[in-house]
């Protein structure tokens, strides 16, 4: 809900391909050491990003995620940057799951507008429900709403998942629709895995793992992110949606436009990684005894969340 309530607020100043800085956990493995510099290996594209001539005028911005896990310094930097930045035009939006360091969050109070999330309940997530199901064109009636909260409760962004695979059934989802889709369907933790993948989630992304390897083949898994990967590559370099469409061969839908709208997230170099990543990996599933199979799908999780989204813990 965060992650949307940034989006739009970016989108509201004109900004739709902000630069993302996702701030590393304080004492994790990158949270800590940054040597001599001031601001850690992660954080530091926040300089450029907010000094760039690029971003006036509503032609870019900076999205920076886990904001109170800046350390001192840093929040004293970037407080120092954020002044200048907000006077020439430039879009900088902060998301926090707790207090931002000082003397960061007493300047943003000062020059910004502050934005609170509540925590979702049932009754709010049926709410949640409605709305995003008019957004992607659906009908979801009362039935199926009880349904996919029995079976989602709050968590709105399966929630949202659910109702991307629902997208393809039709205008209308009722009740049945949703007990058809949702019956031990193969293709159901896969989407979520992959969805985790993409957010950077590694802790979620192996748990969901963990889940998928219960039932599921390895091989079936690394189909599903191989096919992920070349439509991201398509995405990548297609000029426009309706291309992109048609490169792919598959009609629009809400996934697809999410993959458009993420175009610009993963590097190029980095899609080349996962692409080699996940042809080493399918030959040693192929060659190789099947107690190595886990640690491989692993070892594969853990890489493809810090060249999707960068690799937070969950």
């Amino acid at each position: 809900m965060m992650m949307e309530q940034a989006a739009a607020a970016l989108q509201q100043l004109g900004t739709a391909e902000p630069t993302r800085i996702d701030v590393p956990q304080k004492g994790s493995a990158t949270g800590e050491d940054a040597g001599d510099a001031t601001l850690r290996p992660a954080i530091q594209e926040i300089v450029p990003a907010l000094q760039s001539g690029s971003l006036f005028g509503g032609a870019g911005g900076v999205l920076v995620v886990d904001a109170e896990q800046l350390l001192k310094q840093e929040a004293e930097v970037i407080a120092e940057l954020i002044g200048p930045a907000a006077e020439s035009g430039a879009v900088a939006v902060f998301i926090a799951c707790g207090a931002i360091p000082a003397p960061l969050g007493s300047t943003l109070r000062k020059i910004g507008e502050a934005l609170s999330v509540k925590r979702i309940t049932e009754r709010t997530a049926a709410e949640w429900l409605g709305r995003a199901a008019r957004e992607r064109g659906i009908r979801v009636d009362s039935d199926a709403v009880t349904i996919l909260l029995q079976r989602f409760g709050s968590n709105v962004a399966a929630l949202g998942q659910a109702l991307d695979q629902l997208a393809v059934e039709g205008n209308e989802i009722g009740l049945e629709t949703v007990r058809r889709r949702f019956r031990n369907r193969p293709d159901e933790p896969m989407w979520h895995y992959v969805d985790s993948v993409v957010a950077g989630r590694q802790g979620d992304a192996l748990r969901r793992l963990a889940d998928f390897l219960q039932h599921g083949h390895p091989l079936q898994l690394l189909a599903f992110l191989q096919s992920d990967v070349r439509r991201r590559a398509i995405a990548a370099a297609a000029p426009d949606y309706e291309t992109f469409l048609e490169w792919d061969g598959a009609k629009a839908s809400w996934a697809l436009e999410k993959v458009w709208k993420q175009r610009s997230r993963i590097k190029g170099s980095d899609l080349r990684r996962a692409l080699d990543a996940l042809s080493r990996a399918d030959l040693q599933m192929k060659t190789a005894p099947e107690a190595t199979h886990r640690v491989t799908m692993e070892r594969l999780t853990v890489a493809m969340c810090r060249w999707y989204g960068g690799a937070r813990s969950a």
